[in-house]
């Protein structure tokens, strides 16, 4: 058997969303989340059916036609296994949770390194299989921040699997900088965040807009704004009005540059 920590990571993700979910009432359960059509249920249901379906169990066969928000036939195979669980108990949705994490768990610590490094596709291409692992890190954290912000319930903003989700946040912040926002050569932007983890990101555009380790002493452009709001724009959940209506946002330097960023954070359906 393999020593794998992002295996570790998925554990402590799973159990942080069991006890989040642990107690919920019928009506919690159907409270609407930021991602069109889906709950705090349907959320719980999307992690199900994605280990399912990594364990090889077959897609359910429901009609998903009537959706409007399906992008994709890829959209469409996970929405199934969402729309098969629509009608169930909360309750029994976390018991299937539960039980379909204890078996996800064993068949992951069973693995061996090899099958670790070997190939595999993911929603970033074909990676090492542990790679594609610490995308299901970042999937599931964020689904369980989606369920948070659904319900008002603020927590899990720090530790080893948000330090995971958030290496999926900076490889993307130099494709957002430069190709979404167009910030020009020789110009820099820094995020900082506050609250959570409080964390500075610099960006810098040298021939390309990449992340840098320390900040400039006069960035063309600064802006800051709450951690949770920074992982609600990077994830495509909020949009740069509902960001600023939260509160907590500003933006110096280059303000247009600045509004651009901040309207293209999204890297994420």
């Amino acid at each position: 058997m393999a020593d794998e920590p992002m295996v570790d990571r998925l554990a402590d993700e799973w159990a942080s969303i069991d006890a989040l979910c642990d107690g919920f009432t019928e009506a919690e359960w159907q409270t609407p989340t930021a991602l069109p059509g889906w709950t705090v249920k349907d959320c719980v249901s999307h992690v199900v059916g994605v280990e399912r379906m990594l364990m090889g169990d077959p897609q359910p066969s429901v009609d998903v036609s009537h959706l409007p928000y399906l992008r994709d036939a890829f959209a469409v195979s996970l929405e199934t296994w969402v729309e098969e669980r629509r009608s169930r108990p909360g309750a029994e949705l976390l018991a299937e949770f539960r039980e379909q994490i204890t078996r996800r768990l064993e068949h992951l610590r069973a693995m061996t390194t090899e099958e670790f490094d070997r190939p595999s596709l993911s929603p970033i291409g074909e990676v090492p299989y542990r790679d594609f692992m610490a995308v299901r890190v970042f999937d599931c954290w964020m689904h369980e921040q989606d369920i948070r912000r659904a319900l008002d319930r603020p927590g899990h903003l720090t530790g080893p699997v948000v330090d995971v989700a958030l290496e999926r946040f900076r490889a993307a912040l130099g494709y957002v900088v430069g190709k979404r926002a167009g910030a020009p050569e020789g110009s820099s932007v820094v995020l900082v965040t506050t609250g959570g983890p409080g964390i500075t990101f610099p960006v810098v555009v040298d021939g390309r807009a990449r992340l840098v380790e320390q900040p400039p002493d006069d960035p063309t452009v600064r802006i800051t704004l709450p951690f949770e709001t920074f992982v609600a724009l990077g994830g495509g959940r909020w949009d740069a009005e509902q960001a600023r209506a939260a509160g907590g946002v500003t933006i110096e330097g280059d303000i247009p540059l600045g509004e651009r960023v901040l309207a293209s954070l999204a890297f994420t359906p």
